[in-house]
């Protein structure tokens, strides 16, 4: 298979690795150019970037021998369904279903054999029939642990309360100044000072560590404007940590049956869900809830779209 990207995120890296696991060849080509900013995968690249990805793929599909093409991320469409001979799927991450990016997607996506959305509210946004099916995450990696222990390693103090904003307050799209905000009116409903209950940003730190600051957290709080299906809440929920999220993507579908979490679609919710969470002072059911979005299990997922894909472009060829 030859995968087209705009950016070699984690969650994509893991999702080439399960696949491989499960003895599918694959390929990556990425769009050269700048990183990603402000985690928009298409930015940080101009046109000529993408005008060299161009030959870049036609030269690879003349020179390897593939059965599919896998574009990942809306802008990778065009470069997949400008060649006629192969089956296109198309996996969406979330920002691609909307603004520019969106908007190049849609005119992509009636050329697509098969399409991947994160969520129920993105394939509305798509507008057309799309599997829903989010990235997965590493259970092995992503575990319960001491958290005593985990505030240690990170230099917590064990006797405080720390949110979690797994983010860098500069991440736009993640809306920091309303996290700042919740867990400020969350200490006056507390009756806390500053130093009882902390708001914790991450950023620039090892994906192999996020565990541990996870374990050592009492709640994760996620403020974003719009997501797919994010997968720091996912990770929380295998760590059982308790999760305090805007009504974004599939969230309110993977906390459904979480306790204590909660989903807020205003600033006073959040406030709300936060302030039980605290009070709670217990870890959560997650772990349970989110063994069925284990790569293992989305690997299977994604090799029978495969099949089922070339099994219809089979038929195709042969009617």
């Amino acid at each position: 298979m030859l995968h087209l990207v705009t950016s070699e995120e984690i969650f994509f890296t893991q999702q080439i690795d399960t696949l491989e696991r499960k003895g599918v060849d694959t390929t990556v080509l990425v769009v050269p150019g700048a990183d990603q900013i402000d985690g928009d995968m298409g930015s940080g690249r101009g046109v000529a970037e993408y005008l060299q990805f161009l030959p870049k793929v036609r030269q690879e599909l003349r020179s390897g021998d593939y059965d599919l093409i896998h574009a990942n991320y809306g802008l990778t469409a065009p470069y997949a369904i400008t060649q006629f001979r192969l089956p296109v799927v198309l996996t969406l991450w979330g920002s691609d279903v909307v603004g520019f990016d969106g908007a190049v997607t849609k005119a992509c996506a009636w050329r697509c054999d098969a399409i991947t959305v994160r969520s129920e509210e993105m394939r509305d946004l798509l507008g057309r029939d799309a599997h829903i099916l989010p990235s997965g995450i590493d259970l092995e990696r992503f575990e319960p642990m001491d958290r005593r222990e985990a505030c240690e390693r990170v230099g917590w103090d064990p006797d405080r309360k720390h949110v979690l904003f797994p983010y860098s307050p500069d991440y736009e799209r993640k809306n920091y100044p309303l996290a700042k905000r919740v867990t400020e009116r969350t200490r006056d409903r507390l009756e806390a000072t500053d130093d009882e209950i902390e708001l914790q940003t991450i950023s620039g730190v090892p994906h192999e560590r996020v565990p541990i600051f996870m374990n050592a957290a009492d709640a994760l709080l996620l403020t974003s404007r719009h997501e797919g299906s994010p997968n720091t809440v996912k990770e929380a929920m295998a760590c059982n940590l308790p999760v305090v999220s805007t009504d974004v993507g599939d969230v309110r579908t993977r906390l459904r049956d979480v306790s204590p979490s909660g989903v807020g679609t205003t600033e006073d919710e959040l406030v709300d869900e936060l302030v039980a969470v605290l009070e709670s002072e217990s870890r959560s059911n997650g772990r349970d809830a989110v063994r069925e979005v284990s790569w293992d299990r989305i690997g299977d997922r994604i090799l029978d779209i495969y099949e089922s894909v070339l099994s219809a472009d089979e038929s195709e060829v042969a009617g």
